[in-house]
């Protein structure tokens, strides 16, 4: 069985932990590309809803947030052997629904106050609850199936989940934005 070294800034070299770090970190460049194009197949929505622009950073970082807290949490109890997959996986579940509540639910107030539009509301709050709910499960599977890989999941599994966690939510905002507001 492969033993998995941890990347140490206070033992290794800056040589071994380039090596551990530049692989991940390249995918998630190059998926970063792809998410570009991903979000450019919803011009139509965009174009026509200004508004819907603003959102994009901050449902992006609020699912990836919560994913990394999420992911942090997991990876520190992998390394000292206290982690069940199991455990964490119904935990984080219901953690990620129920942060998706009170952030849509705060969300929801704020877009409507601010535009005093319910669709654009309806658009923004529900994608949200889908970013939020969505971000825990996508942190523990990656840092699962880097752990299963025998790879340091606290160098590899952040730069992948959350490329996969921003294309998750541009494209759940992309979708729930284009059926309310087209």
């Amino acid at each position: 069985m492969n033993k998995i070294r941890y990347a140490d800034d206070d033992t290794e070299s800056v040589r071994f932990l380039m090596r551990l770090r530049v692989p991940s970190l390249a995918i998630g460049l190059l998926l970063g590309l792809g998410l570009s194009f991903l979000t450019s197949r919803f011009e139509e929505v965009l174009t026509t809803h200004v508004a819907i622009t603003f959102f994009i950073p901050f449902i992006v970082y609020i699912a990836a947030a919560v994913g990394t807290q999420t992911q942090s949490i997991y990876v520190r109890d992998l390394e000292s052997g206290r982690a069940d997959f199991k455990t964490y996986l119904v935990k984080e579940t219901a953690l990620g629904i129920l942060l998706g509540v009170i952030f849509s639910v705060i969300t929801a107030a704020i877009v409507m106050l601010w535009f005093n539009s319910p669709n654009l509301t309806m658009a923004i709050s529900l994608s949200v609850f889908g970013a939020v709910a969505s971000a825990p499960l996508i942190a523990l599977v990656v840092a699962e199936l880097f752990q299963l890989e025998h790879t340091d999941p606290a160098v590899g599994a952040g730069p992948i989940s959350t490329i996969i966690q921003d294309a998750a939510s541009v494209l759940i905002y992309g979708l729930t934005a284009s059926a309310i507001l087209l």
